[in-house]
């Protein structure tokens, strides 16, 4: 896929209408209208993109005067992108067209521990036969491989630091490693924003925290559409917020930490425990960004997802009361098991529809 055509704002903004239209398309006239460009320009721009082979015709939709209007959409399968989740125990593939709907997908145990040579061997193989098996490694149509896994990290050098429980990965290029490897882009993401900025793309809101926790806990955070890193990645460390002075030791080094004591609950069988003490963490969070809306999401969350949502609502909905203020609501995130890794695929492909994240 050729990307002259993308390399403008103007030009992002007609693609990401034709994304958000499906199908059905949507006509010149009406993209002037919502981006707020000439009819001229909406039709170079729309020209460049058919030529590039990312918009179509879609048929003929009447007009109130005059000849029928033509109508475009766009070409999902002009371009592809890999999303990558390396979990602590497990690596999970996407291939994403450009709409972000996933066209292949592969899952393999994985020991984040077992060295970088290692986990670095395992991703490389698993992204070679997915894009193999799918088709869709032409040069032209893949734009480059997402990864998330747990940070923290450097996203913008791709940079891994001290990732809890596995000290061994500090400092390790993985961005620079695996586009050697792969000869092609890659981005490095923490996996709690990979997830957040999938779901931002899909409509999850302008503002809320998507709290993760699968075999830790962690949380991506959503501002004003966008999602919200900070300067040095590290937002969204949720799961190390101390609740409980002199706690049980954590991986971190604290003691206290709420993915301590959430572990800890759901190792007895307690999931009920482990939900009240997400809801206490995540009343902190709320009652500091005052989000709209709360998203959970990973393994241990849809283990017992209505217990989550109760647990963690109840909270909510107990301070919202002695505030005289409605209760943020408390939701399942969209994507199951490989929301993750679609979040991974949308750090390529966001940005060709200018929803670049903060």
């Amino acid at each position: 896929m050729r990307l002259g055509s993308l390399r403008s704002h103007n030009a992002a903004l007609v693609l990401d209408l034709l994304r958000t239209a499906g199908p059905e398309g949507i006509s010149r006239l009406e993209l002037a209208e919502r981006t707020g460009l000439t009819p001229q320009a909406v039709s170079k721009i729309t020209a460049r993109l058919r030529e590039d082979g990312l918009a179509a015709e879609a048929g003929h939709r009447a007009s109130t005067g005059g000849k029928p209007r033509t109508v475009l959409r766009l070409v999902p399968e002009a371009g592809h992108a890999v999303g990558v989740q390396l979990d602590r125990d497990e690596l999970t593939a996407v291939l994403c067209d450009l709409t972000g709907a996933v066209v292949a997908q592969r899952r393999a145990p994985l020991d984040l521990g077992a060295g970088a040579e290692t986990v670095v061997e395992r991703a490389v193989r698993e992204v070679g036969e997915l894009v193999a098996v799918a088709g869709g490694g032409r040069p032209d149509a893949l734009l480059g491989v997402g990864v998330a896994l747990p940070g923290p990290l450097d996203h913008r050098r791709g940079v891994l630091h001290r990732v809890t429980g596995f000290p061994e990965w500090n400092g390790f290029p993985l961005r620079d490693v695996l586009a050697r490897r792969l000869s092609l882009p890659v981005v490095v993401d923490k996996d709690t924003n990979a997830a957040a900025l999938g779901l931002a793309v899909g409509g999850g809101g302008a503002s809320f925290a998507y709290l993760h926790f699968g075999a830790g806990l962690g949380g991506g955070l959503v501002i004003g559409g966008a999602v919200h890193r900070g300067v040095r990645t590290g937002a969204g460390e949720f799961g190390h917020q101390v609740v409980q002075l002199d706690g049980p030791p954590c991986g971190c080094g604290n003691r206290g930490c709420v993915e301590a004591l959430c572990l800890a609950a759901v190792a007895r069988g307690d999931m009920a425990e482990a939900a009240r003490v997400l809801g206490v963490a995540t009343g902190n969070l709320v009652a500091l960004l005052d989000v709209d809306l709360v998203l959970l999401g990973g393994r241990t969350v849809a283990a017992a997802p209505d217990t989550f949502v109760r647990g963690v609502a109840a909270v909510l909905d107990e301070r919202a009361r002695r505030a005289g203020e409605d209760a943020v609501p408390v939701r399942i995130a969209s994507g199951g098991g490989s929301g993750v890794a679609e979040g991974a695929a949308q750090l390529l492909l966001a940005p060709l529809f200018g929803r670049a994240e903060g």
